[in-house]
């Protein structure tokens, strides 16, 4: 499995911008997709992930209520849709998949869940 992440750009704090990420191989019927990000000198952090089977979602706190993640099955992609963006959104975003296996949602907020990984996209917040 190849994960395509695209979307990145520069805006300015306020604005949007919508991450997409696509995934190579057969359609997924299990597993989970993922948006983790690592802020410049930061760890990287997890920031949503949507299950496939059932699409329940699950965010980190910071973003809950600004950001949104959806999936298209049928294409095996995954988006972040961002809206109110802040400074401290400034990040290379990664997305990461999971294809066998039915995890409980929490689980999938750790990177160790994760098989798979796309190449990360800049996302940069001016204030």
């Amino acid at each position: 499995v190849q994960l395509q992440a695209s979307g990145g750009g520069s805006v300015q704090a306020g604005g949007s911008l919508r991450l997409s990420c696509a995934a190579s191989g057969p359609t997924f019927s299990s597993g989970a997709m993922a948006w983790f990000r690592r802020p410049p000198g930061k760890e990287r952090e997890f920031v949503a992930t949507v299950r496939w089977r059932d699409g329940h979602k699950s965010y980190a706190g910071s973003v809950q209520g600004r950001f949104t993640i959806s999936r298209e099955n049928a294409k095996n992609q995954v988006y972040l849709q961002m809206n109110s963006l802040k400074p401290e959104d400034t990040a290379v975003y990664y997305c990461a998949a999971e294809t066998d296996r039915n995890y409980i949602t929490s689980y999938y907020k750790q990177e160790r869940a994760y098989d798979y990984w796309g190449q990360g996209t800049q996302v940069t917040v001016s204030s």
